[in-house]
């Protein structure tokens, strides 16, 4: 597997606003999780969408789900140190942060989420250590597979990798901040929004 890191400058540590990372194993629910994260709270949070150079599955749509580019596309992008990070994911596609809208995000008081595989995560918290890492986790292996073979979006030889990348990604969590399992994602975006410290303008209270 590749990996980059791409230049220091304009750094999402600069500014008022923060940077908090959500990664975990394939289909653990990462994008439904964020998605609804930043349907609930657009006010207060921004949600990077990913480039990739892989194929959009059925009902994605480029610029809400990602950034679906070229290979050559995503070359240019490296060039021009467009990416916080990039990474070689599940051995096949490539997938990268883009730089410029983080950093806007995080200068405009946005609390910014990265929404990353494994790869990119431990990236990201080496140039930023003040990053807040977040791993998202299944109930269970068997519920993990399930979810997977349910979707449908993949063959048998592509499930197979995902699945032996998933064991790697599970065997890194002692190394985030915090937990959150996502058994259903309403409890799981509620622990995030607690874990985030975000309030209501009408209240002025957490909501947990």
């Amino acid at each position: 597997m590749a990996a980059e890191i791409l230049g220091t400058h304009d750094t999402p540590g600069t500014g008022p606003g923060s940077l908090t990372v959500v990664s975990g194993p394939t289909a653990v629910g990462k994008g439904t999780v964020c998605a609804k994260l930043r349907e609930d709270w657009s006010d207060q949070v921004w949600v990077s969408v990913s480039a990739t150079t892989r194929q959009p599955r059925p009902g994605e749509i480029d610029g809400v789900h990602y950034l679906f580019v070229s290979d050559d596309e995503f070359d240019q992008m490296i060039a021009n140190d467009d990416l916080l990070e990039w990474a070689v994911v599940h051995k096949a596609a490539r997938y990268g942060t883009p730089r410029r809208p983080a950093v806007d995000a995080v200068a405009a008081g946005k609390q910014v989420i990265l929404e990353i595989d494994l790869q990119g995560a431990r990236q990201v918290k080496r140039s930023y250590p003040q990053a807040r890492m977040v791993f998202l986790d299944p109930p269970s292996w068997d519920e993990l597979v399930r979810r997977l073979v349910g979707r449908g979006t993949e063959g048998p030889e592509e499930r197979e990798r995902r699945l032996a990348t998933a064991r790697e990604e599970l065997a890194a969590k002692p190394s985030f901040d915090h937990v959150i399992v996502n058994g259903e994602v309403g409890q799981a975006v509620d622990d995030l929004v607690g874990l985030l410290g975000l309030q209501r303008a009408t209240s002025g209270r957490p909501i947990a």
